[in-house]
Formats: structure tokens, sequence, C-alpha cells
């Protein structure tokens, strides 16, 4: 069976407008959300000690990092639209690769139905008291979605601009709340420790402390690889798309290292490790009453930035799978403007049914299972790549292979291994609705094995 046509020969193909300044905020705006904001107090509860608090954001950082040198080789040498899908394809074959795509859409179809449904509770909250606010948290939900997709109907250029002034506003709020807690006076070893009830494991316990916290911290640095699933539309991808994904993982580490030091300079340890959301009781501190408004704020322009990365590269791998023939072709078609349309509309469909179901118990866990597998996946597509086809030109070559990704691969299995056993129930539904995927498409071209690398 002939490959598919390259994606200049094909009409309505994407536009490559797109630079480092988008690559940057689309790796900052899809891995900042509101979950620094609550983080930071579940790796205080484990470790009770700030030393190993930064050393656990530290150390999580450091494998984002890892796993951003060992996807910008995959990347640059692959710069095609449609994220995680591309490299399993061409490693696996078109079974993996559609396996592959449709996990990563589904999990990112559930990450923004919730990310939708929080901004909707966070704005009903604001609302009289004679509203339903289940109903209206729902209705603003939908609403904020309908609002995003509308921007991306505008083209690429409008949904890029968007992303570069969110991250923008995003990372500026988040250092101005940073610097105006070290406006205050630290806190004092000894008024630390004076009644403190946090006890730092030690042993044993210590290591399963730090794996629990870890895995915290990791979570928090998800959505790194956004920039890949706009590798078509960048105009020098070769160059900027390595530089985006570790650039923006630099970016992201600094920043979460200065909130958790600004969090640790103005409150005890123990009243970290007990807080459900620090950066409240830090804004309490220094604004009074209007702390909890200002930290609804933040927590509203990080989760909108969000929202648009995920409304912006959804669509990108249902385009990819429909360009490559993996699924129906109307998926790849795209307007004059840059925008898969249809393909963005069954993704903010999707994503709207899933807010009116209203319940993520379930889903949630779900989508974190299936997250956790596809840097997995990635480094395994890298390490097959580079034996079976050595000559494939790698503009951007991974630092200290193999051992780099072999370490993200293993720290990434022991996680899914982790995430299976504390959350069997959720697992086992994520790896059903993989099989569903598996079940659904009879296509003969998902049944082949061509590789386009």
């Amino acid at each position: 069976m002939s490959a598919p046509p390259p994606p200049e020969q094909q009409p309505g193909r994407l536009l490559s407008v797109l630079g480092l300044a988008f690559g940057l905020a689309g790796s900052v705006g899809g891995t900042i959300g509101a979950g620094i904001l609550r983080t930071p107090g579940l790796v205080a509860a484990q470790l009770g000690n700030p030393q190993l608090v930064l050393g656990a954001w530290l150390l999580g950082g450091l494998y984002a990092l890892l796993g951003a040198v060992c996807i910008a080789e995959l990347a640059a040498s692959l710069p095609r639209a449609g994220g995680w899908y591309v490299y399993a394809e061409a490693a696996f074959g078109r079974r993996a690769g559609w396996l592959v795509g449709w996990t990563d859409w589904l999990a990112h179809c559930i990450g923004l139905a919730w990310v939708a449904t929080t901004v909707g509770e966070l704005l009903a909250a604001w609302l009289p008291g004679a509203w339903d606010s289940g109903l209206a948290a729902r209705g603003i939900a939908l609403a904020v979605l309908a609002v995003f997709s509308g921007i991306q109907l505008l083209g690429v250029r409008a949904g890029g601009a968007s992303q570069e002034l969110l991250s923008l506003v995003k990372a500026v709020a988040f250092l101005g709340l940073a610097a105006a807690s070290f406006l205050l006076p630290p806190v004092l070893p000894a008024a630390a420790d004076l009644g403190s009830t946090t006890v730092v494991p030690q042993g044993s316990a210590l290591l399963v402390a730090a794996v629990l916290a870890l895995q915290a911290v990791i979570t928090t640095f998800d959505g790194w690889a956004a920039p890949v699933y706009f590798a078509e539309e960048f105009t020098d991808p070769s160059r900027d798309l390595p530089r985006s994904l570790i650039g923006g993982v630099v970016a992201v580490l600094a920043l979460y290292l200065l909130i958790n030091a600004a969090l640790l300079h103005v409150l005890p340890i123990d009243q970290l490790s007990r807080a459900t959301l620090p950066a409240a009781d830090a804004a309490l501190s220094l604004l009074g009453a209007r702390g909890a408004q200002v930290i609804s704020v933040v927590a509203l322009v990080a989760l909108l930035g969000l929202i648009n990365t995920v409304v912006m590269a959804a669509p990108r791998i249902l385009y990819g799978l429909g360009r490559d023939g993996l699924m129906p072709g109307f998926a790849a078609t795209v307007s004059p403007s840059g925008t898969p349309t249809p393909a963005l509309l069954i993704t903010a469909a999707t994503a709207g049914a899933l807010v009116l179901a209203g319940s993520f118990d379930h889903l949630l866990g779900m989508g974190a299972f299936l997250y956790v597998g596809l840097p997995l996946s990635g480094v395994a597509a890298q390490l097959l790549l580079r034996r079976r086809q050595p000559d494939l030109p790698r503009p951007f070559l991974s630092w200290g292979f193999p051992v780099t990704p072999l370490l993200v691969g293993l720290v990434s299995l022991a996680f899914l291994a982790g995430a299976l056993l504390n959350d069997t129930t959720d697992s086992l539904l994520a790896l059903g609705l993989v099989g569903l995927g598996a079940a659904v498409n009879h296509s003969p071209n998902v049944h082949g094995d061509h590789h386009r690398a």
C-alpha cells in the first residue's frame, strides 16, 4: 500500500507560521495550571523538610528536562503534526500509531473537560447566591469551551497570539506572587519549629515519601510536550522545537522553584504541609482578606492559558490521524486560516459532553494513567528508531544517549506501575479505553505496517 502524500502535496495543509515565542508559550502554557497552587502542600506533607521539598521539585524538573531532551530529537527528526502518535507509528507501525493517537486525544479531552469545569466552578462562586451553582458552573464551562474554540476558528495566528499572551500573563502573575512573598519577613527557624507536628521520615519511610512526593511533582510538570503537536506549523522546526521543549521546561522549573522558595519563606513547614491551598495562605499573609480573591484570579489565569493550549493541541492529533489515513480523511480538513476545523469541533463537542456528564472521579484517574504512558511510548520509539534507522536525519541529538531515554523510560514505567497498583480500577478502565480504540477502528490502512520515517 502506498504512503499518503506528504503535507506539501495535500490541499488545505497547516500553515507554517509559528516560531520560538509560540513554542515556549505552548510549553509553559501547557504545563502550568492550578496544580502549582496546591501541590507544594502535598509535597511538604510527605517530606517535612524545606531542603527535601526543594530537592523533590528539582528532581521532578530534571526528569521532565530529560524527557524533553529525548523528545526534542524525535520532534526535530519527524516534524509532523499530531504529537506522540507520529513517533509510535514510525517506530512500531500503524496500529501502534493509531492506539497512541487515540489514547492521547482521549486524555486531552478528559483534561480539557475537567479544566473547563474547574473554571466554571471558580466563576460560579462569584455569582449571586440565587444561582444554582452546579448548573451555572456547567454553563460557564461550556461557554468557555465555545469562546476558546471560536478563537481557534479565527486561525492559527489568532490561536498562537492568544497562547503567547495568556502564557505571558500567567508567568507574570506567578512571578508577582512569588516576588511579593519575599517582601515579608522570613519565617525564623525557631518559630517554624515551635509546636511543629511535622515529622521528617527516615530510612525506608523516607524512600516511600520521596516516591509519593515525586509523583505529585511530576504530575505538575505534565504538559511540557505541547509544542510537538504543532511541529508542522513551525517555520524552522529543526531549530525551534528543541529550543521550545528544553527552554520551556527550564523556565517552568525555575518558576516552580521560585514559588516553593517563596512559600517556604513565609509559611512554616508545618503550616505548609497542612495547607490545602498553600498559595492562598501566602496571599492571606500578604494581602489579608483579599488574598483569597487574588489566588482565585491567579488560578483562573493559569487555567485559561491551559485551556487555550489544549483546545489548540488536541485537534492536531485528529488532524494527523486523518491526514495519515488512520481515521476518516475529513478530520484532516483545514480552513484557509490554518485551523483543522472538523477536528476542532469534534474535540470541543467531546469535551462539552464530558462537562455535561459531570462526574470526573474515574475520568481523572484514567486520564492520569494515560498521560503517564505517553512519554514512555516516546522514549521507546526513540530507542528503536536509533537502532532501525540510524541514517534518519537528526538535526538534534539527545544528550547522554542511551542513558537518558533508558532513565526516563524506567522512571515512567515505575510510575505507570505505581498508578496501576494505587488506582487499579481507573487504570484498568483506561486500558479498556485503549482496547476500545483497537476494536472500533478496522481500517485496512491501520492494519498495515507502513513506516514513514
